[in-house]
């Protein structure tokens, strides 16, 4: 029996030097502040608004009120 325990720290030892190999993995916030570009929303809307500015010049009663 003194033939199996020897082979048990050996074993604990490896396992350990496998566990401590093992990767980390880390996350962190931004050091520099997240910037989000809006302006080409906002072109958008606008744009939208001169179709429909146009849309109610070209049709008046579009919703029937003259009526």
């Amino acid at each position: 029996m003194s033939n199996l325990s020897a082979p048990i720290p050996w074993l604990a030892a490896l396992l350990l030097g496998v566990a401590a190999c093992t990767p980390k993995i880390q996350v962190e916030a931004p050091v520099e502040p997240i910037t989000i570009n809006l302006n080409i929303r906002h072109e958008v809307i606008i744009r939208v608004e001169r179709d429909v500015d146009d849309l109610f010049a070209e049709n008046e009663d579009i919703f029937g009120e003259g009526e």
